[in-house]
């Protein structure tokens, strides 16, 4: 096993790890074995990517509802280790991650370090949570990894490189940014592909042990937010308290696989995540809205383009929201402060209040549509044009039921589509300690799944 470094100290630590990947060989296709998340493919990208190569990972993500899914999973992964399919380093590693979405340019660039983080609180660990989560989702992401004694997909943190930790000489040694941008364009990477979606994906392993101390140097001491991962970062913390209450101590289950990005080089695309209310009529929606919003209906075919540009037009005044489901978009706009005001939880601070997840949880959602928020009663959606099509009869039971509400078609429903937070609020509102509503900010690219896996078994 794998020896870990000790749990001293504060701020994040990084460790490198035997990573487990896809055999070339043994694969239709690299590309035809990896997915995105599991948490943003509904039921069509699910039949898609279980038909593009029978050793997809999205078999191992997303095993099913079955009540031995987890178990099958675990089998499945060793199955594909014991036939090759899958292949361990022989060394433990850092790994070099690079996106390239479609198109040219420096934005359109991410890249960053995948390895192992040390688990703990925000002040040990120096690793920042800025959402809330569901515990049911918590539960089945934790069952997962303990049956298979794996984590499939890293969570995703950003840092900004830009701050250096205190006691640190920047001189003497190279940041964590440098080492992988230098190691990106001189080196050959492991593997190469472009996925259905037109992203180019390259990773590159990084097994010199001074390469290595340089980007954990650099990282050490430092704090990181989560992007993407707030359920698998709760799970990998349920985990290591499930192993300690047992009296098992310290081992791997004190550390999870991450993907960090630094923020400084590489600055965040922050999206908008929005709701489907299967049962709430749109014309009653808006009906009740008006009790404490402006509601506007906009013109009889407009596009979805042209409303999500009024949308955004109406944000820079305060929280906005669209309704979709009826024969108009309908804008929601400037919220009663009175009401507001009302709305909010106690011991809440006034960035979190002004927040549009905030004012959507508690005074649309909550407090005029008395709806609680629930994964039956509240789905997510990631896309804008999908939630319109949910609410419009076109998304079938299955999409619904992938998104996590095992609910009818969402006909006849109202979708909320909102704007996306800003990369300040969200980033000042964490480092108060507070975090905002669940599923409120979609950070990206994300990373792929499959393209590395790590396993934290007795053998390991």
């Amino acid at each position: 096993m794998q020896t870990l470094p000790s749990d001293s100290g504060s701020g994040l630590v990084l460790a490198p790890f035997r990573g487990i990947r896809y055999a070339r060989d043994r694969v239709s296709g690299i590309a035809n074995v990896t997915s995105p998340p599991y948490d943003v493919i509904n039921g069509g990208i699910l039949d898609q990517l279980r038909a593009a190569d029978p050793h997809n990972v999205v078999r191992l993500i997303l095993p099913g509802q079955a009540a031995d899914a987890y178990k099958t999973a675990a089998g499945l992964l060793r199955e594909w280790l014991s036939a090759g399919v899958l292949i361990r380093d022989r060394m433990a590693a850092l790994y070099i991650y690079e996106q390239r979405l479609p198109g040219s340019g420096p934005s359109l660039l991410q890249r960053g370090i995948i390895g192992l983080v040390r688990l703990g609180s925000p002040e040990s660990a120096g690793i920042l949570p800025h959402e809330n989560v569901m515990p049911g989702l918590v539960a089945g992401r934790r069952e997962l990894m303990a049956a298979t004694q794996a984590n499939l997909e890293p969570i995703f943190l950003i840092y900004d490189g830009g701050q250096f930790p205190d006691a640190t000489d920047t001189e003497a040694m190279p940041t964590a940014t440098e080492v992988m941008d230098r190691v990106a364009d001189e080196r050959t990477p492991l593997v190469a592909i472009t996925t259905e979606d037109g992203i180019t994906h390259r990773l590159w392993r990084l097994g010199d042990p001074g390469e290595q101390a340089a980007i954990a140097a650099d990282l050490s001491g430092r704090r990181a937010l989560i992007a993407d991962g707030h359920h698998r970062y709760a799970a990998y913390l349920q985990l290591q308290a499930e192993m300690r209450a047992a009296g098992l101590g310290t081992g791997p289950w004190d550390y999870g696989l991450a993907f960090l990005v630094d923020s400084a080089a590489y600055p965040p695309r922050l999206g908008a995540i929005h709701r489907v209310l299967p049962g709430l009529p749109p014309e009653h929606a808006a009906e009740l809205a008006k009790a404490a919003f402006t509601v506007q209906d906009l013109p009889a075919g407009l596009c979805l383009d042209d409303a999500l540009l009024r949308l955004a037009e109406a944000g820079r005044a305060g929280p906005a929201f669209l309704l979709a489901g009826g024969p108009v978009f309908r804008l929601l706009s400037h919220p009663d402060p009175v009401q507001l005001a009302a709305s909010m939880p106690a011991g809440t601070s006034a960035p979190w209040q002004s927040l549009a997840a905030s004012v959507m949880q508690h005074l649309l959602l909550g407090r005029l549509w008395g709806v609680t928020d629930s994964e039956r009663d509240v789905l997510i959606d990631h896309d804008a044009a999908d939630a319109v099509r949910a609410v419009a009869g076109d998304a079938t039971a299955t999409d619904i039921a992938e998104r996590g509400a095992g609910a009818a078609p969402a006909a006849g429903g109202t979708a909320v589509i909102c704007n996306p937070a800003s990369f300040e609020a969200v980033i000042g509102i964490a480092a108060q300690g507070e975090r905002v509503p669940r599923k409120s900010t979609s950070f990206g690219p994300k990373p792929r799944t499959g393209l590395i896996l790590r396993t934290f078994g007795p053998s390991d």
